[in-house]
Order: structure tokens, then C-alpha cells, then sequence
């Protein structure tokens, strides 16, 4: 079936500066939920980043429908999950330590909560899950990780959220620390994007 846009469930301009980036080769349209005039609000009320993910997903395709919008909404729910801290923040990550919550703070309790710990036990990974629902109703999802560990301070300044103290041992420097196109290449948001967008070539373009 034939769409006009890509609508994406996310008021984050870091996030949509990320997407369109890794979206651009399917010729679509992206915007933001904002800019598509869906203006909902969302509550995350699921235990897996998969249902998250869907329930944001779904709330916006209902709500373009609505308005008789013939768009692909995409949504994601992506998080850090930090072993040593039984896999916390998890799917709570924006809102660890509150939504209103600087990420400079929330980085700082990360680093606190783990001081002491060895670099063999500050093992931890981002998972993404980009969902699609489609006009007709159909719904797909798509997940991936990229492992990595806890550092000891903030570096770089590409990155967003919890990327400056996300440590790639195999690059040797820290997430926020990567090119944007090599981040993008190698990311749980990256990854993921590319899967979706297998599924989107063969089910609407």
C-alpha cells in the first residue's frame, strides 16, 4: 500500500535529527508527531520496550486517522540497561530521575551508583524497538542492542542522553564521542531503522 509520510511519535529533536539522517534513502517524508499535528498524550503504561513502543505508535495512527492522514506512524522505545544495576534505568530511562531531569544529573547518579565497581562488571547495552502501524492497521516491530559499559565521566559532544558516558571498548571512546554518520551506522536506534526500513520498502514503497 501506498503512504504519504513517515509521521515518528517523538517530540525529540535529537532523536528526529537521527532518524531523518538514517531515513533519508527511502524518499519519504518524515516528520515529527508535532509537525504532523498529533498532539496526544501518551501514557507508556507497558513493561517491555516492545509494548511501549506500540502503545505510542497506535495512540498517533489513531489520532492521524482521525484527520484522514495516510502516513506510516513509527515510534520507538529505547533505553539503557545497565547489568550491574539489575538492568536499570531499563524501560524508565527518560524517566529516570524524572522527565524534567537533566541528563548531566542523571549521568552523574549513573557513575555514583557504579563507583567502586570494576570495568568487567559496568557491562551494559542500548535496546531499541521501533515500531510501524500502518492506515490498514497492520503493526510490525523491529530490535536491537549494542552492547558496551558504564564509564567513569562524560565525554564527547555528539551524542544526546545517555551517550556521553556510554563506553564502546572495541572503538575505544565513548558514544557521544562518534561521528554522527558512524553512530548512526552502529547504534541500537541505527540498527534498528535499518530493519524497519526493510519492511517498509516491501510493504509500502
Amino acid at each position: 500500500m501506498k503512504v504519504d509520510k513517515i509521521v515518528f511519535a517523538t517530540g525529540n529533536a535529537g532523536k528526529m535529527k537521527e532518524i531523518r539522517m538514517i531515513m533519508a534513502d527511502l524518499g519519504l517524508e518524515i516528520e515529527s508527531m508535532k509537525e504532523a499535528g498529533a498532539d496526544v498524550d501518551i501514557v507508556e503504561d507497558g513493561k517491555t520496550f516492545e509494548e511501549n513502543a506500540m502503545i505510542k505508535a497506535s495512540a498517533i495512527a489513531d489520532a492521524l486517522q482521525k484527520d484522514g492522514v495516510q502516513a506510516v506512524v513509527l515510534a520507538d522505545d529505547s533505553g539503557l540497561e545497565v547489568d550491574y544495576l539489575n538492568k536499570e534505568p531499563g524501560i524508565y530511562s527518560a524517566r529516570y530521575m524524572g522527565e524534567d531531569t537533566s541528563y548531566t544529573i542523571k549521568n552523574a547518579s549513573l557513575i555514583q551508583r557504579l563507583e567502586g565497581v570494576p570495568d568487567e562488571k559496568r557491562t551494559a547495552r542500548f535496546v531499541c524497538v521501533i515500531a510501524a502501524v500502518f492506515p490498514d492497521g497492520r503493526s510490525f516491530t523491529a530490535r536491537a542492542a549494542i552492547e558496551g559499559r558504564i564509564g567513569y565521566e562524560e565525554r564527547g559532544q555528539n551524542g544526546f542522553g545517555y551517550d556521553p558516558i556510554f563506553y564502546l571498548p572495541e572503538y575505544g571512546m565513548y558514544s557521544a564521542e562518534l561521528a554522527p554518520e558512524e553512530k548512526n551506522r552502529i547504534s541500537h536506534r541505527g540498527k534498528a531503522l535499518e530493519e524497519m526500513k526493510k519492511v517498509l520498502r516491501q510493504e509500502c514503497i
